[in-house]
């Protein structure tokens, strides 16, 4: 009766492993499909080189995203504008005054005045947010504006 029950537990003991053997084979399958690695080693060398170009072009990636950002740095996006009537006793709201900054506060102020006869353009540059210039109101405005 011993030997019986010795008997169940070994054979249980190696079903057990049996079925842990086929798990593991189930899973190094899964690991191997659709590659041509016939063993652990070469799957592990392919995966060191694309793991390689993988840094390879994050390193790309970085220089140019550096090159990007200085870029960026100096293109126009603040731009803020301003309508209002010079004259107080004729005309509405047709001139305006814009202002068009980089990051670095470079850019130019454009002010435009409209009368009825005629209609005058101006542009003034901005070095860090100030100008050579004089302002008036409404450039002044626009540009504390496009600053912030």
């Amino acid at each position: 009766m011993t030997n019986t029950i010795l008997f169940y537990i070994i054979s249980g003991i190696v079903v057990l492993i049996l079925l842990w053997i086929l798990m593991i084979e189930i899973r190094l399958k899964r690991i191997f499909a659709g590659t041509k690695a016939r063993n652990l080693e070469e799957m592990i060398v392919e995966v060191g080189k694309k793991v390689n170009q993988i840094e390879e072009m994050q390193e790309k990636i970085d220089k140019h995203l550096v090159v990007i950002d200085s870029r960026l740095d100096k293109s126009v996006r603040n731009i803020e504008t301003v309508r209002f009537n010079p004259f107080i006793d004729a005309g509405s709201n047709q001139s305006f005054a814009i202002a068009m900054l980089n990051d670095e506060g470079n850019g130019v102020v454009m002010s435009s005045l409209y009368a009825r006869d005629r209609m005058s353009i101006f542009a003034k540059p901005i070095v860090r947010g100030k100008s050579e210039f004089e302002l008036s109101s409404e450039e002044k405005e626009v540009l504390s504006k496009a600053i912030k």
